[in-house]
């Protein structure tokens, strides 16, 4: 597994959460979405000794649920942030109110978790045989006079992506999350 983290400018993501009023997370997740989309790297997935190559791609998010505890929501990227924003809301809904995960077989999944409530500068996620999927974490936002940044940690497994690849996905997302309009 390889990590890179890269501070990124969401200061335009911020403004569309709070004149839309969008979920902030949910905006990161389609911005995501949007960048790995491009990249065909994302639709592969190494197994064991196999790389299972798919067709479409969904988001995976941490859902706090009603007992406390927490499960995983997948939610199927797709071009359409209104569609996106709709299905977001609701899986995420019911997944809280069930405490059942929900997950999306024919998907490639790329995982996702957010720590809102704390400012960090780094996440390093420590990956077994069982999880190979690339994964997107961040912290707390930070406000400056002129921006509003987040720093992001983006851990890939190399077999499914090079650096060069990673960092290429990187570019792709702070270009998604500084040119997004609703």
């Amino acid at each position: 597994m390889v990590t890179l983290t890269k501070t990124f400018d969401i200061r335009h993501l911020v403004r569309i959460s709070k004149k839309k009023n969008l979920k902030l997370n949910m905006l990161m997740c389609y911005c995501i979405g949007q960048a790995a989309s491009a990249i065909r790297e994302f639709y592969l997935l190494p197994q064991k000794d196999k790389m299972l190559q798919y067709d479409t791609l969904a988001v995976n998010v941490i859902v706090p649920n009603r007992q406390g505890g927490i499960n995983s929501c997948d939610i199927h990227v797709t071009e359409d942030l209104q569609q996106f924003n709709h299905d977001y809301l609701e899986l995420t809904k019911s997944v809280a109110e069930n405490c059942e995960s929900s997950f999306r077989e024919d998907d490639m999944v790329i995982g996702t978790s957010t720590m809102p409530a704390t400012e960090l500068d780094c996440i390093v996620n420590q990956y077994t045989e069982l999880f190979s999927n690339p994964m997107v974490m961040w912290g707390k936002y930070r406000k400056h006079l002129w921006k509003t940044e987040v720093p992001v940690s983006f851990q890939f497994h190399h077999v499914q992506m090079d650096g060069m690849d990673a960092a290429r996905f990187l570019e792709k997302l702070q270009e998604t999350i500084r040119t997004i309009s609703v």
